[in-house]
């Protein structure tokens, strides 16, 4: 393929928009790759520092979403591309990596206009469960922002709280957020009996979450959902598409095994689960008709997981005042879960506390707008806030 990058609109705005692609490599690589994936790391920061890729990127995708590094890198896992799982290691094999992107750029970019890099954590329910299994049940379950649903599952999987006090005590953060398998526990679980197991004994998918929050308000069980709706700009179903599931791994980061396994089994835990009424198209757009297919006698819950993030300013109040409509007008109410950076939820109180990483990588889980705690971003930590005692009774 010859790639030309010189017929992108006049010089001086396709040097912008290169320029522009640059920095936003560099800067995935340093605040999202750094310490988390060596090899996205290193092929970020690689393609950061090489104008002729950057050109082509910038004249060949729209700006926005279609330039994000995520997409760029799974892409190319996803169609096999060169050192898919470890990453370029020195000039040479970058080299390799770029001259096969740059010969497939078709295919690559095929890929990336018809993806989205947005994936499902379900390991993020262990943080939704205890307010969950407190409002009153049953419910009915609306995600904005999903991927493949599988955070409408919560009764489909097995749960350990484990302690950690306020302050991030306890014997540390787990990786990723789960534990998957008896095997996998390690001598830091052994040293931190459980608060609360729940539950199917029997469920292979174990979701580890490290709390302080007191053990007589932790679940005992999982909540009852009598229907479960989502909505996203590329839903999939990656139980009975085995393309959407590739596309999936993919986008999981090169060396993360856990998080890649806990994917597999969760995929494995829905399969037999009625489908939930998945609709594509903008979140605002499509709420109101969704939220209105929800059984009457059902406690509608809508919520969302690191999702506004990616709307302006006022689109993101514009949803808040959306929510607050449908669930005053709704027989019976309903409640809001928002589990957001602090930053995109201006209508809330920002939380008081000392973030533990210098990027401040933590959630904040609030009730109909009432921060309750912060979250670890694979729903890994579950840290109740001051003043919160009592806000997931219903």
């Amino acid at each position: 393929m010859v790639v030309n990058v010189g017929n992108t609109g006049n010089v001086e705005s396709a040097a912008a928009g290169a320029w522009g692609v640059a920095g936003r490599y560099r800067e995935f690589s340093w605040r999202q790759a750094r310490g988390r994936c060596s090899a996205h790391e290193e092929l970020s920061a690689r393609i950061g520092h090489d104008p002729e890729l950057c050109d082509l990127l910038s004249g060949s995708l729209p700006a926005g979403g279609k330039q994000q590094p995520d997409l760029l890198l799974a892409a190319v896992r996803y169609l096999d591309g060169p050192h898919a799982e470890l990453g370029p290691r020195g000039d040479m094999a970058y080299g390799r990596w770029r001259e096969w992107t740059i010969r497939h750029w078709d295919e690559v970019r095929a890929v990336i206009m018809q993806r989205s890099a947005r994936t499902d954590e379900p390991a993020h329910c262990a943080t939704l469960l205890p307010l969950l299994a407190r409002l009153p049940q049953p419910l009915a379950l609306l995600e904005v922002g999903t991927s493949a649903g599988l955070c409408l599952h919560p009764d489909r999987y097995r749960y350990h709280y484990r302690y950690e006090d306020d302050r991030g005590a306890g014997g540390g953060a787990l990786p990723g957020g789960a534990l998957y398998g008896d095997a996998h526990h390690g001598d830091a679980h052994q040293r931190d009996p459980l608060r609360a197991e729940v539950g199917e004994p029997g469920n292979p998918l174990v979701l580890g979450c490290r709390t302080g929050w007191p053990a007589d308000e932790l679940p005992g069980r999982v909540p009852h959902i009598v229907w479960r709706g989502g909505i996203g700009l590329d839903p999939l179903d990656p139980a009975a598409e085995p393309d959407d599931l590739r596309w999936l791994q993919a986008l999981v980061w090169p060396g993360d095994g856990e998080r890649a396994a806990r994917l597999s089994a969760a995929v494995d835990a829905v399969r037999s689960a009625p489908r939930p009424r998945m609709v594509r198209g903008d979140l605002l757009d499509e709420l109101p008709a969704l939220a209105a297919e929800a059984p009457p006698e059902a406690t509608l819950v809508v919520f969302h997981t690191d999702a506004l993030i990616h709307l302006p300013p006022a689109r993101r109040e514009e949803f808040a005042r959306l929510v607050r409509s449908l669930l005053d007008g709704r027989a019976g109410g309903g409640h809001w879960l928002a589990n957001e950076h602090h930053s995109v939820l201006p209508w809330t109180t920002p939380p008081a506390h000392q973030p533990p990483h210098p990027d401040d990588a933590l959630l904040t889980l609030a009730l109909d707008e009432r921060p309750v705690a912060l979250t670890g971003p694979h729903g890994e930590i579950l840290r109740r806030l001051p003043g919160a005692e009592g806000l997931a009774g219903g």
